[in-house]
């Protein structure tokens, strides 16, 4: 079973491979699709109209990156670059550029929030190139062996769109690369069309903290948690997605993570960029302050989604341990090796932000295993980079409960689950020179499936190409038909679903997904997850590919009117990716908010163009759940627990009752249907 262990599931390397395959070998037969589960036509009573939601979840893109340049109905506003005149309709820089501009910064010793001696930037660090050099399918009919998910305009955006260069070479096709104003820059142009793959900015947990600059003394009634958000390309070209234990190389420079500005790239609507986003924002509802619930990336934000909670390393029975720091793993294998799972952010010496332990794994898959910092104790101020938090979270005119047990060793990033498909422990199988070390033990954190299940609440999860993943759960990286996103299912992880045959059945392909569309026997919850190709993550995936892939399944329901007078579509993306978001950010706990992320509801019960500021994160779509058919929350600690924003006078954006986070219901107009 693969991993996405850099948070871009096919690797460029991995990528060639596939592209060689595709070209020299043939294209073999999409595995079939499992049967779908027979769901009883008759739901547990709900609190509104809607018998059905479906949450489709993208990758990594923030608010700001996709709807910059947005212009709201009359009635309504919005917060976004340009209504903050930080850049002009045609993308340029505006009145209050200033506000964005970023800064170099110095951190030499401890991992620091606030780092000293911050240094605006004259001009921003290179754009820089990613993604693939040459489109990943050679012709539409080839696309079309592997993918069902997208309606046929769409599959020719999988032979389009390569970048013509190499990853960290300067983006020739970006005017200005290395000479770009301090803040942020329209990506698209004449030379760099939409419809084109691009670089991915670093997204982990304490390098995200460090790119939002906060101080609780910076606070204002404006922005009470007092961060700035300054420091992204800084973070970016200083460490990067992470080091795994190895020393800074030679000759380091703005250039070497070959990610450089990556972050402050932006999509403009006002001149054709995510036409179908925008029509979907246009014509249903959508939030302007939901957030990704964890700082950092996919693991451990899809794991908060199914949750409400941040996961933990354990003995594989439920108990509390301290993961591998130091030492051999899977002895005897070629998997072996000296591995150190904890993170350690403090830089190491002589570096300027070259951080000690951190990343998402080096060697396994049959060659020795090393680095791999991805967990924190976070209930001892001692470890590595938790005091900086706790202490500014303790420091805030409401201080914030962290809510870490103690001598738990929280995930903060992306590790594989402990499970495969079938319900044998992957975590038991980290010797096989196919599978990887960085592997979560089987986990009891409870999930909106155990209550859903408990409740007689049909669910489902449906992940696109789990078909093939079951049939072979290590192929991810071999085969073009298997890009199946293991960390991404939250189900994937849990003892309590994997081991029961019965809720293990809930998971699905999207095949059934689709069948279900035509014949109405669609459950009340259903997540809905785009494989690699088409899920939207910048550089193995584009934007256009995820609009696509939402657009089937909308045009699915509407074709069933019966499904559709009943039914929500809740469209979100797992976090922010790294990109740069000026909206603001409500410390809740040790694990974030982080940035705002697009969220948008496409339902018959919504008013066109709507657009919320009620603040929400990814656990709304639970507290949603949960209102709709009156179900407790998961546990006493999950984040399902807080209660709904009260607005403060100062900042509609800002809840006063902090913390608090809304369960969507003022996306839906009711009363006018």
């Amino acid at each position: 079973m693969s991993s996405r262990l850099t948070d871009v599931r096919k690797h460029l390397a991995v990528a060639t491979s596939i592209f060689a395959l595709l070209v020299n070998l043939g294209a073999p037969a999409t595995a079939a699709a499992s049967e779908p589960e027979k769901h009883p036509a008759k739901h547990t009573a709900t609190a509104t109209p809607i018998q059905h939601v479906i949450v489709i979840i993208g990758e990594n893109r923030t608010f700001d990156h996709v709807f910059a340049t947005y212009q709201p109905k009359e009635d309504e506003s919005i917060l976004n670059l340009l209504s903050e005149g930080i850049v002009n309709a045609d993308g340029t820089p505006g009145p209050n550029f200033s506000s964005a501009s970023q800064s170099s910064a110095s951190d030499t010793s401890l991992f620091q929030l606030n780092p000293s001696s911050n240094t605006p930037y004259s001009v921003l660090p290179p754009v820089l190139a990613g993604g693939y050099t040459t489109a990943p399918f050679k012709s539409i009919g080839q696309a079309k062996k592997y993918e069902n998910g997208l309606p046929n305009n769409y599959y020719v955006y999988l032979t389009t769109g390569g970048t013509g260069l190499a990853h960290g070479a300067i983006d020739t096709r970006v005017p200005n690369a290395t000479t770009k104003p301090s803040g942020p820059f329209q990506l698209t142009s004449a030379t760099l069309p939409y419809d084109s793959y691009t670089n991915s900015p670093v997204h982990r947990f304490y390098q995200m903290w460090q790119q939002f600059d906060c101080n609780a003394t910076n606070a204002t009634p404006q922005n009470p948690s007092g961060c700035r958000g300054d420091l992204f390309p800084w973070v970016e070209v200083t460490v990067g997605a992470g080091t795994n234990g190895l020393s800074q190389p030679s000759g380091f420079s703005d250039t070497s993570t070959k990610e450089g500005s990556t972050s402050m790239g932006f999509y403009n609507m006002q001149q054709g960029d995510a036409p179908y986003f925008k029509y979907l924002a246009d014509n249903f509802a959508m939030s302007d302050n939901f957030h990704q619930a964890v700082m950092g990336g996919t693991g451990a934000n899809h794991v908060m989604l199914g949750t409400g909670d941040a996961i933990w390393f354990s003995d594989g029975n439920g108990n509390p341990v301290e993961p591998p720091h130091n030492q051999l793993v899977a002895a005897g294998s070629p998997n072996a090796g000296v591995v150190d799972e904890i993170e350690n952010p403090d830089p190491q010496s002589g570096t300027n932000n070259w951080y000690t332990e951190d990343g998402y794994g080096g060697g396994s898959y049959g060659s020795p295993s090393y680095g791999g910092g991805t967990y924190s104790n976070c209930s001892d101020a001692t470890q590595p980079g938790v005091s900086q938090i706790t202490t500014y979270l303790s420091t805030l005119s409401k201080p914030i409960n962290p809510n870490c047990d103690a001598n738990h060793f929280y995930l903060l990033n992306n590790y594989n689950p402990g499970y495969y498909g079938n319900g044998s422990s992957a975590y038991a199988d980290i010797g096989n020179p196919n599978e990887t070390v960085f592997t979560i033990p089987p986990s009891p954190l409870r999930n909106i499936g155990d209550e859903l299940s408990e409740q007689g609440v049909s669910w489902a999860y449906y992940g696109d190409q789990w078909s093939a993943y079951l049939a072979n759960p290590d192929g991810n990286y071999v085969t073009p038909d298997n890009t199946y996103c293991n960390i991404c299912n939250p189900f994937q992880y849990s003892t309590s679903i994997m081991t029961n045959p019965s809720t293990r059945a809930n998971l699905q392909d999207t095949t059934a997904l689709y069948a279900a569309l035509k014949n109405g026997n669609l459950p009340a919850v259903s997540y809905v997850k785009p494989d690699g190709w088409l899920d939207g993550h910048p550089s193995s995936s584009k934007l256009n590919l995820f609009e696509g892939f939402v657009k089937k399944i909308v045009d699915g329901v509407q074709a069933n009117p019966a499904l559709w007078q009943s039914t929500a579509i809740i469209v979100t993306f797992d976090e922010g990716g790294g990109y740069y978001d000026s909206g603001y950010i409500q410390p809740l706990d040790y694990f974030g908010d982080g940035t705002r992320i697009p969220t948008l509801v496409v339902s018959p019960y919504t008013r066109a163009g709507h657009i919320s500021h009620t603040y929400a994160d990814h656990v709304s779509i639970l507290k949603f759940i949960e209102a709709n058919w009156g179900l407790a929350p998961l546990t006493a600690r999950s984040r399902d627990n807080f209660p709904n924003p009260v607005a403060s006078k100062s900042n509609p954006y800002v809840p006063s009752n902090s913390p608090a986070l809304g369960d969507l219901m003022d996306l839906f107009s009711f009363g006018d249907h």
